[in-house]
């Protein structure tokens, strides 16, 4: 650790994971900023030609005469814009229309990373997402298909980022480092979590408009840090030290061989392990895209926050998802490091946390009532629990394929980003009629049957062993231009540079 530390303040594989981490923040700053615009975009609902209350705030101004005559005859709303005519079937087709083109990229994500470079791949696809968002207001203006398409765009462009940052985690981070690499995949949390509130600021200070050119043009300036710090590998980094090069290729061992030849798909549908991650994945994203595309619409309509408030308060939960998400890492790598039990073993027992645990909370949540504070401390802990998808659903396509993990989490993400245009749909057609608590408890119900039947799923298929389609077949073409693993080629070299001692050498 010495010696890297002395050629290099911060290490590479650092800076990689804080750009890791920003990457995701970005990228969930376009994905999430609709669930909150939209709320100022459109008109709200109205029962007998006035202001429809919502239905908690009827319940707490019920035995008050003064107020309740006060918010029957409210007719004003706040001016943050123009308002659209948008019904809450119209509004489910906005809010989804941005996972259609995300669950279509997700799978050639991953190909196009590993065989083109992630860094790249990320920069374009980033770069095209945040001229797409400054669209915003002009293709709402248009007509709302003028902005289903600019969101289905941008979900195209979004789809790619996550499978290629897979692909740089499998590149760069060593094996008892991994869960601090995965958990900087958690940057989205706290893109979500800053963006609400921002958002709701920004919309009550400037209006809608504003939102989308605020958050377009912090997403363009993070593309330029992105292409002057990160790398492909150790190998292509131009100012990486040669220790911490040596160490990184090392660590990795024989465990990536870098081609460009296609995964080897017939093998990985036929995998049930991987089946059994699949559903994992589309469990987890099942409650995280709910409370994303749905959480700010319960807050307002049902409990009756205001936009600033339902912004804060919609982020709580994905405050605790961030934190949580770091400490479940940090103890998986001290279980790593100690060889305390198998990695099977940590990936299905922490299920317990990651969806057993939140399933459970939604459904007390039904008990609630009108009880906000209970409400928002029940979402709080149910997300917050979900923190240890850093050891489940994140991590295990690492584990059964670390040469394809890109293409194995893009084909997850595929089929569980699907849950982001289905939520809202089933949200839209249970709420058509009526927006209420019994409702909600309905929506809530469902969100917790996914998520513990998929946990307990995968405990039974599951495995976090190296599968045999792992291996690259002989024939495949290298990838070239400085990407080669040095390690695979020159193991014994290596070996003498960095000494004997192993067990200093895993302490960097």
């Amino acid at each position: 650790m010495a010696n890297i530390c002395s050629q290099d303040l911060i290490p590479k594989r650092f800076v990689i994971a804080i750009m890791l981490f920003t990457a995701c923040f970005v990228s969930y700053m376009m994905r999430v900023n609709m669930s909150i615009n939209l709320i100022a975009m459109v008109e709200p609902a109205k029962t007998g030609g006035n202001l429809s209350i919502p239905e908690c705030a009827v319940k707490k101004i019920e035995n008050i005469s003064s107020e309740s005559e006060h918010y029957q005859h409210q007719t004003s709303i706040p001016d943050y814009g123009a308002r659209y005519p948008w019904d809450s079937s119209l509004q489910s087709l906005i809010l989804g229309s941005y996972f259609w083109g995300y669950t279509i990229t997700c799978i050639p994500g991953g190909v196009l990373g590993e065989r083109f470079g992630p860094t790249r791949t990320v920069m374009l696809s980033t770069l095209a997402a945040g001229f797409l968002t400054l669209l915003g207001p002009l293709m709402a203006s248009w007509h709302y298909m003028g902005l289903i398409v600019a969101r289905f765009l941008t979900g195209l462009c979004g789809g790619v980022i996550y499978p290629c940052l897979h692909c740089l985690v499998s590149r760069w981070a060593p094996p008892e480092e991994k869960g601090k690499f995965i958990g900087a995949l958690l940057g989205g949390t706290l893109g979500t979590m800053v963006t609400w509130p921002l958002l709701g600021f920004i919309i009550e200070s400037l209006g809608w408009s504003w939102s989308f050119f605020i958050n377009g043009g912090i997403v363009l300036v993070w593309c330029v840090f992105w292409i002057l710090l990160v790398a492909d590998s150790p190998e292509a980094h131009s100012t990486i030290s040669e220790e911490e090069k040596l160490y990184i290729t090392k660590s990795l061992g024989d465990t990536i061989k870098r081609t460009k030849g296609l995964p080897p798909y017939k093998d990985i549908f036929l995998s049930v392990r991987f089946w059994a991650l699949i559903l994992l994945h589309f469990g987890n994203l099942w409650g995280l895209y709910f409370l994303m595309t749905a959480g700010p619409n319960f807050l307002s309509t049902v409990l009756g926050f205001n936009l600033g408030h339902t912004g804060i308060l919609a982020a709580l939960p994905y405050l605790a998802r961030l934190i949580f998400g770091f400490i479940f890492g940090l103890i998986g790598d001290f279980i790593r490091k100690r060889n305390i039990v198998s990695t099977t073993v940590v990936r299905k027992g922490f299920i317990l946390f990651s969806h057993i645990i939140p399933g459970v909370l939604l459904l007390i949540l039904n008990l609630t009532g009108c009880d906000v504070n209970w409400s928002v401390i029940l979402l709080t802990m149910s997300l917050g629990s979900n923190g240890a998808s850093t050891l489940t659903n994140l991590q295990n396509s690492q584990d059964l394929a670390p040469n394809y993990a890109g293409s194995l989490y893009g084909i997850a993400n595929c089929i569980g980003s699907t849950t982001g245009f289905i939520t809202p749909l089933i949200v839209g057609q249970i709420t058509a009629n009526h927006n209420g608590l019994d409702e909600w408890h309905i929506i809530f119900c469902i969100g917790a049957l996914v998520y513990i039947v998929c946990g307990l799923v995968f405990c039974i298929f599951g495995s976090a062993e190296i599968q045999p389609w792992n291996q690259v077949k002989q024939n495949e073409e290298p990838e070239k231009d400085g990407i080669q693993n040095p390690a695979f080629d020159n193991a014994s070299e290596i070996t003498v540079k960095m000494g004997e001692n192993d067990d200093e050498n895993t302490k960097v």
